[in-house]
């Protein structure tokens, strides 16, 4: 008995047709009728009563349809979970994340990640949740951690919240210490301080720029336009303050004084997101369950 075999019958079966079945399956139709004839004489008996324009299943035909089916479910099941396996040798992961993820977050998940698979290729593209969410829905990325909320909510997305995280204020050490030398500084206190501030379309842009103006005050930028890197860099230099996350800070702290924020402080949720529509490839979510559980 061949596979080929049995899903020529199950066509055969679900059709009730030898010229569709054929069809159905990109074979001739003198070589489906053969190979049912060969199948029938293998098992020593008939599949289908043949009457013109009529063809139906025989007690035994009826007693190999499920058994046939199942056979040919296994087999689809176990070509993907072979090709599943394989994607963990070979393959790529293109994940989407902001600058301050690429920075703090992820270079311990990705060093475990390429450790325990080699083959597997990280593309890795920088950007803001805005521009993320974007290229997730035309499927450039597989998966995007982005800040949550969402620019904009789209139910073809599935987020699950991965952390909360801190923001601080970081500050060149040569400098006066903002807040009037304060262990913790408040966000009332950014008033009159020149801030180094991230692009537009930045998620830190819109939430320390939010904040203040919550404290009727409109914040005062001595720079503004750069990316983290370039943030940090300004602020080492003594052109003003800024407020980033606390794991950017640690990981960036030679030559940054670091404050935290007083209660109720600053926060930003951070969730990793995926199409719902599209299931991620086998290495994308092995990547996701060590996002999840590092």
């Amino acid at each position: 008995m061949q596979f080929q075999q049995l899903q020529y019958f199950v066509a055969v079966a679900e059709t009730r047709h030898f010229t569709r079945a054929a069809e159905l399956v990109h074979v001739a139709q003198p070589s489906l009728s053969q190979q049912i004839k060969a199948l029938e004489r293998e098992l020593g008996a008939d599949l289908f009563r043949r009457a013109r324009g009529n063809i139906t299943l025989t007690d035994a035909g009826e007693a190999l349809l499920p058994l046939a089916r199942r056979i040919l479910a296994d087999t689809e099941t176990a070509r993907h979970e072979v090709q599943e396996v394989a994607q963990l040798r070979g393959g790529r992961v293109r994940l989407g994340a902001t600058p301050s993820l690429c920075t703090g977050l992820l270079p311990d998940v990705l060093r475990a990640f390429h450790d325990r698979y080699p083959g597997v290729r990280l593309l890795i593209e920088e950007g803001g949740s805005h521009d993320l969410v974007r290229e997730l829905a035309r499927g450039a990325l597989d998966l995007a951690l982005v800040v949550l909320p969402l620019p904009t909510p789209s139910p073809a997305l599935t987020t699950v919240e991965l952390l909360r995280e801190d923001l601080v204020v970081v500050s060149s050490p040569d400098a006066t210490r903002p807040g009037r030398g304060r262990r913790t500084v408040r966000i009332a206190d950014l008033e009159g301080e020149r801030l180094v501030m991230f692009r537009h379309g930045y998620d830190l842009r819109e939430l320390t720029v939010a904040a203040c103006r919550a404290e009727g005050f409109e914040p005062e930028f001595a720079v503004e336009g750069g990316e983290m890197d370039a943030v940090l860099g300004f602020v080492r230099a003594g052109l003003g303050v800024a407020v980033v996350p606390r794991m950017v800070a640690a990981r960036s702290g030679h030559g940054l004084r670091v404050t935290p924020l007083a209660r109720p402080g600053l926060h930003r949720a951070i969730a990793l997101a995926h199409r719902s529509d599209v299931a991620p490839p086998r290495a994308a979510r092995e990547l996701q369950r060590m996002l999840l559980e590092r």
